[in-house]
């Protein structure tokens, strides 16, 4: 029997999750948005496809035909906690691509058990994850630990060309501010940069049994040493390119985990992990990985692993199966 997805949030994103989920044979039965432009509208025409019979609708209760609801609005949990309680008062597993649910008990330890109270009163898993944190800067991480029999150190970096990106990611990364309106518009969270360095972090540590003494995270703009055409605008010399930040643990004063997130206009374009065991040290190195598409088939890729898990709110750390073994 075919699984029935349900989409809360048809932006971007969502839309995607639509397209993908028909290619691989699901069923949609149900579509969330607020956006006036959208609501009322038939979801296979708003992709590009022959109408599906199934509206978009600002009604949640509409999703409750759906085997698994894929939740894509934001990334903060505070923002979209009712959003998510809404889904799990139908008795619907979720998954969520809000960045801070990835490893939700860092920054709403009191929101993640209250969640996860709900989710098991309910029989319903609730996962949040995505490519990025999620997959690569943490559970590809983890995952490729599982040759070493004692880890002392790891790095991994991300690098993106954000030129290459769609507009909002564009303009959460700031291209075309100055430096201090961007520091001042980061500090007042008007503008977010990269979203989960600490989670990515603790989703490895956690994954290692590790308890770190401390957790660091920080973000700055890359600004522009000459005029570089983006798209069809020209940011100036003194302008911001995009940014770059770090998310690190710290057992005493040792650096023992450390992310590094990068994404400016002409960036090179790749992933790079470097494992350091007691008798050898791995480095691996990708080309590059979409966000948007690799968003979206992480989350599609673990729909049966959520249907088939206990109830209760989960992170990526409970379903890799390698357990590395940290030691500093």
């Amino acid at each position: 029997m075919s699984v029935r997805i349900g989409i809360y949030g048809f932006g971007a994103i969502g839309r995607l999750i639509a397209r993908a989920a028909l290619d691989r044979g699901y069923e949609i039965v149900g579509a969330v948005d607020i956006n006036p432009e959208i609501v009322g509208k038939d979801v296979g025409e708003l992709i590009g496809r022959e109408r599906l019979g199934v509206s978009v609708s600002r009604d949640p209760d509409t999703l409750v035909e759906a085997d698994v609801v894929l939740h894509a609005t934001g990334s903060y949990l505070d923002r979209v906690y009712d959003q998510l309680l809404r889904v799990i008062d139908l008795g619907i597993d979720v998954i969520s691509t809000c960045e801070t649910l990835s490893y939700p008990y860092y920054r709403y330890p009191v929101l993640a058990r209250r969640l996860d109270a709900k989710a098991r009163s309910h029989g319903v898993t609730v996962l949040g994850t995505g490519i990025n944190p999620g997959f690569l800067l943490d559970t590809l991480v983890t995952v490729l630990t599982a040759p070493f029999h004692v880890v002392k150190r790891i790095k991994a970096v991300r690098s993106l060309d954000a030129s290459k990106r769609r507009l909002p990611f564009q303009k959460k990364v700031g291209i075309g501010l100055d430096p201090d309106v961007y520091r001042e518009k980061l500090a007042k969270g008007e503008l977010t940069g990269h979203v989960g360095y600490a989670e990515s972090v603790l989703l490895i540590a956690d994954a290692a049994g590790l308890q770190p003494s401390r957790v660091a995270e920080h973000q700055e703009p890359v600004v522009a040493e000459e005029d570089v055409k983006v798209g069809t605008r020209v940011i100036g010399r003194g302008k911001v390119l995009g940014a770059r930040g770090y998310g690190a643990a710290y057992v005493g004063d040792r650096e023992v985990i450390r992310i590094e997130f990068i994404a400016y206009a002409g960036a090179e374009e790749y992933e790079l992990i470097e494992i350091e065991g007691k008798e050898y040290t791995v480095t691996w190195k990708s080309s590059g990985t979409p966000g948007d598409m690799g968003t979206v088939s992480v989350l599609l890729n673990l729909v049966d692993a959520v249907l088939e898990s206990g109830p209760g709110l989960i992170t990526m750390a409970d379903l890799v199966p390698f357990r590395p073994k940290l030691v500093p």
